[in-house]
């Protein structure tokens, strides 16, 4: 198996997807909180289809924390586990407004004791809303960081996290999250991975490449 540094691998990543991005629509921090909570085990494009509804009746995190549990759970019903989803966002809400007088908090300790925050969505919360550099690692970030030899195959996330933020540099965390989602989400896929069009075939740990004949 060939070698390549990490910033060979994060230029290959500029190189295919310079412009990657947060994919959940949003207005400000309060739709971006939201939107993040509820995309857990979901597409975001599933998340886009509910929100505009969801934000239009609850426009502010006010609003959401008083809200009819009932009529939140109705207008997120098409995602699934859409029950815990409601009651995550509403008691997210409801721990802004009794605990942080109305106002996000931006630290990850403040963002992981509310609920429905664990620390993918506390890091994507502190790079959207408050520019935070930060690192999520989500299914996408998971798949590629074992498949390029980032991590080890037995690591969980918050291990794989630690030591993508100790090899990728401060400055690229975020931006670095974003292409690898990106990566992950339209060229290397879970089950059929476009080994084709991958600049990494020859460092990938995937034993079953998805390579033409």
């Amino acid at each position: 198996m060939e070698k390549m540094t990490v910033e060979e691998i994060l230029d290959h990543l500029e190189q295919l997807f310079p412009d990657a991005h947060c994919e959940l629509d949003h207005r400000n921090s309060y739709e971006m909180a939201i939107a993040v909570i509820l995309s857990a085990q979901t597409t975001d494009a599933s998340v886009n289809r509910v929100t505009p509804a969801l934000f239009e009746r609850f426009p502010d995190i006010a609003s959401l924390a008083a809200g009819d549990r009932g009529e939140i759970e109705e207008l997120i019903s098409s995602l699934g586990l859409y029950r815990a989803k409601a009651r995550s966002i509403q008691g997210f809400a409801q721990g802004v407004m009794d605990r942080y007088d109305g106002v996000i908090p931006q630290t990850m300790k403040d963002l992981t004791s509310l609920p429905g925050v664990g620390r993918k969505c506390a890091n994507v919360i502190q790079s959207e809303c408050f520019g935070v550099p930060a690192l999520a690692v989500d299914t996408h970030v998971t798949r590629i960081s074992k498949r390029l030899g980032l991590c080890y195959q037995k690591d969980d996330p918050e291990t794989i996290e630690r030591k993508l933020k100790r090899k990728v540099p401060k400055e690229r965390w975020s931006k670095t999250h974003h292409q690898m989602i990106f990566f992950g989400r339209y060229l290397c896929h879970a089950r059929k991975p476009e080994c084709g069009r991958c600049p990494f075939t020859a460092v990938c740990r995937e034993k079953n490449k998805n390579l033409p004949e």
